[in-house]
């Protein structure tokens, strides 16, 4: 009788337990980032610590096609004395920084050490005029 008894009081707890509630207060406001929005304001940005050690943009040429599209060309530059497999795509955004839903699949590109590369995106349509360049580690 007292096993039945001791097994019935875990039982007892989950279910106490189950209904009770945390009285929740929301809606609440978003947290703010730890880190500024750069890829609202800037060109080209790093997206993860390596990154920001091993590559820079040593220039950024932009082209507007006789179609009226965007074409950018952003050198990035090895930084290590090696090898670096990375990735690298561009957000075009109209004439007010709102991204215009043209965001180009992630190119891989290795850099062999202290090198510098070419990578060339093209917008698909004629509402782009800003855009920012994003690159990260290949993983």
């Amino acid at each position: 009788m007292k096993t039945k008894l001791l097994a019935l009081i875990p039982a007892a707890t989950l279910l106490v337990a189950g209904c009770e509630t945390t009285h929740d207060k929301g809606p609440y406001l978003p947290q703010t980032s730890k880190t500024p929005a750069y890829e609202n304001t800037e060109r080209f940005v790093l997206l993860d610590p390596g990154a920001q050690h091993s590559i820079t943009c040593t220039g950024i040429n932009e082209a507007t096609l006789p179609d009226g599209r965007l074409e950018v060309t952003a050198q990035i530059r090895n930084r290590e004395n090696r090898r670096l497999e990375i990735q690298a795509n561009c957000v075009f955004k109209d004439g007010n920084g709102v991204s215009t839903s043209d965001e180009t699949p992630f190119q891989t590109m290795i850099l062999t050490e202290n090198a510098t590369e070419q990578v060339k995106f093209t917008a698909s349509t004629i509402a782009a005029k800003k855009y920012t360049i994003r690159v990260r580690q290949a993983r």
